[in-house]
């Protein structure tokens, strides 16, 4: 545990040194998640993934600014909890993020919400949202990490995403509730 936890400071130190302002996204930020959304299966609309790509990378810009954002990830986390920030933990922008996607109606394209490291000692876990082709499980899914880098999106499939294991919230939320018993 000692270990993993070592390994991650480099990027704890990294993160925390953030910019407040994030450069615009790019067009070809918007073709590569787009591609990756179309890649998801033969049935996935084209217009879909456009618009999915459109809104996973502009609106956690939008939630960074209304959440304050302007350190990164743990710094802020310290602030939500503290009370001197209004929201930002990895759920507010999973949460936020999935029902601003599920307001654009996709009929091609599912969401799922997962969440890593709830088996850790220190239960510091993550949420965010993914999604997939429609009918599909979260295991063919694209992750959608908008926290990790304090609003500029992460993006990848799971095998893609090292960083972290992740679990169905569904599955980890039902494990938690059979162990307060």
């Amino acid at each position: 545990m000692f270990r993993r936890l070592f390994c991650l400071l480099p990027t704890l130190f990294f993160a925390a040194c953030s910019v407040s302002q994030l450069p615009p996204v790019s067009h070809d930020e918007f073709s590569r998640l787009e591609l990756k959304i179309l890649a998801l299966g033969p049935h996935v609309s084209a217009e879909e993934a456009a618009r999915a790509a459109r809104v996973a990378l502009q609106y956690p810009r939008h939630l960074r600014s209304q959440y304050e954002v302007t350190d990164g990830p743990l710094i802020h986390n310290s602030k939500v909890n503290a009370g001197t920030r209004p929201r930002g933990l990895c759920w507010h922008w999973a949460q936020d993020m999935q029902i601003r996607l599920a307001a654009e109606q996709f009929e091609t394209l599912d969401l799922h919400r997962a969440i890593a490291n709830s088996n850790l000692a220190l239960r510091i876990d993550h949420s965010t949202v993914l999604i997939s082709a429609a009918g599909d499980t979260m295991l063919n899914a694209i992750v959608l990490d908008p926290w990790r880098f304090g609003g500029l999106l992460y993006f990848g499939t799971l095998v893609e995403d090292t960083k972290y294991k992740w679990l169905p919230q569904t599955e980890v939320l039902r494990k938690r509730a059979e162990n307060q018993l």
